[in-house]
């Protein structure tokens, strides 16, 4: 098997620091100088490696100042991913999570072809309940792919939500929703505090990092809780 170019190389060590945790929002990135010894190649080597991951969104350089790991709240990207927990403090309620369910467990083959990943392939599911007033406004049911975030695995989300979690983590660089509607099972019914058959609002989503998919997650609100508020410009 080849080796990898200097150039790949340069590039798969920063990207497998900042997915694995090591390297959180903010962090400085060794310089260039340091990393073309560490490398053997030339420093114009590094210096395209991290001007490609600066373009994606990865991270930020500022000259004199060096390159470190792109902070969530300074991205840019045309769609802002909410904070569940803000959102509900907005409405002027107080915050309370519940976790229901975590597991690792295989890929089912709607997980992996949302995921993008081969079906039976191990990620992290986590099933759960976001509060307003203690009055239940959203639930939620999340996979993440343990090949983009390994550090998922030691984290229980037993206090944290996995949207929290994630969004002070993790840098992306697309994000997609799809909104529709559908009818409560008696599970979810039970959940939200409705009767089954009753109409609920359905978002999912999915972010990516560099092509690779890091969650896909769904949400249902009861319809008396939830409103959706768009604005723009003409381009």
């Amino acid at each position: 098997m080849s080796r990898p170019s200097p150039y790949r190389a340069v590039k798969a060590h920063v990207l497998a620091r900042i997915r694995s945790g090591e390297w959180p929002p903010g962090t400085l990135v060794p310089r260039e100088e340091d990393l073309a010894e560490t490398f053997g190649c030339a420093r114009m080597t590094v210096h395209r490696a991290l001007r490609e991951l600066a373009d994606e969104g990865v991270v930020e350089r500022r000259r004199r100042a060096g390159t470190r790991v792109a902070l969530p709240t300074t991205r840019t990207a045309p769609v802002e991913i909410p904070r569940v927990d803000r959102e509900v403090e907005a409405m002027g309620a107080s915050y309370r999570y519940l976790r229901l369910a975590r597991a690792t467990e295989p890929a089912s083959p709607s997980a992996a072809a949302r995921l993008g990943v081969p079906e039976g392939t191990e990620v992290l599911r986590v099933e759960c309940l976001h509060h307003a007033n203690d009055s239940p406004f959203q639930l939620e049911e999340r996979w993440i792919s343990l090949d983009v975030v390994p550090a998922a695995r030691e984290e229980s989300f037993a206090d944290v939500a996995p949207n929290v979690w994630l969004l002070e983590r993790l840098p992306w660089s697309d994000v997609e929703h799809v909104i529709g509607a559908t009818n409560a099972t008696r599970k979810v019914a039970g959940h939200l505090g409705i009767e089954p058959g009753e109409a609920v609002l359905e978002v999912e989503r999915r972010t990516w990092l560099e092509r690779r998919v890091i969650t896909y997650v769904r949400f249902l609100h009861p319809g008396r809780f939830y409103r959706l508020r768009t604005a723009g410009r003409p381009g």
